[in-house]
């Protein structure tokens, strides 16, 4: 029977071709059911529902508020107290919840993988896309927090970097993720510090406090988190008040590209003997 015969036929891949455009565009159909999947079971069964996606981010900024803002005092860099939480907990979340939902990527669908092939990466594009459509739904509701508080921010060109935010967290956030599900796929145990290691990360990144608060060694460091100027890039296309840098955002977007590559790498390479070492 020759190659003609078969509708499709699966080819080992090159040691050095590291993604296949050619099978994740003929599997197009799939990764969008997958991200209706996970943007239907995520709220099923739940008395509100849909309604998360706003409530989740509100409630989070409103503690942040009381405890930073309130309690302890921190600066809000001249925005609106609860404006100023929430514009961080935007961006913090779609990323950390790219990244956590893409690190469970073998570990959550071991059953799936060793049924039916499909390519493997089609599951955490998936997240990354559905995250997208949640994050959709978090920044309508910042715009209507944001349009309550006109009088006392100023929204600049700099609000149109926006797609360009958006590109560089979702590739961090695939990249930190494909590195860790390749990792826990053998070790285990490293999905315990996760979550850990995500929230610490928050607490290096300008989310409750602003970079302007910082001086010296401190906001050298703190600005070597790529998703600093991300945060504070965000903050300041929309409220006039921030840190914006062309060189920190292009530092992010060089670190998101080698990020993403070396998450690649080890993906593909874990994901031709995962089935052998579940």
């Amino acid at each position: 029977m020759s190659n003609q015969d078969w509708d499709i036929i699966i080819k080992p891949r090159s040691k050095f071709k590291i993604i296949d455009i050619n099978a994740l565009f003929q599997y197009k159909d799939l990764l969008f059911l997958f991200v209706k999947r996970d943007l239907v079971s995520i709220y099923k069964q739940t008395l509100l529902g849909p309604l998360w996606l706003i409530l989740q981010p509100v409630l989070t900024a409103l503690m942040f508020n009381f405890v930073f803002g309130k309690m302890s005092g921190f600066s809000n860099d001249g925005t609106p107290s609860f404006l100023f939480y929430l514009s961080g907990v935007t961006i913090w979340t779609f990323f950390s919840d790219c990244c956590l939902k893409t690190s469970e990527t073998f570990s959550s669908n071991a059953n799936l993988f060793g049924k039916v092939y499909f390519p493997r990466l089609i599951v955490p594009l998936s997240v990354i896309t559905s995250n997208i459509v949640k994050f959709g739904f978090t920044f309508l509701l910042f715009l209507v927090v944001l349009a309550f508080n006109l009088n006392s921010v100023s929204v600049g060109l700099h609000a149109f970097l926006l797609p360009v935010l958006i590109l560089i967290t979702a590739g961090l956030g695939l990249g930190f993720g494909l590195i860790i599900s390749a990792l826990t796929a053998r070790y285990r145990d490293l999905k315990f510090l996760v979550q850990f290691g995500v929230q610490l990360l928050m607490f290096l990144s300008p989310v409750i406090y602003p970079i302007s608060s910082l001086s010296g060694n401190l906001r050298s460091i703190i600005l070597l988190n790529p998703m600093t100027s991300i945060i504070e890039t965000f903050k300041f296309g929309f409220s006039g008040h921030g840190y914006f840098s062309w060189f920190y955002l292009g530092y992010s977007f060089a670190f998101m590209l080698i990020l993403l590559l070396v998450g690649l790498f080890m993906f593909t390479r874990v994901e031709r003997n995962f089935m052998d070492t579940v």
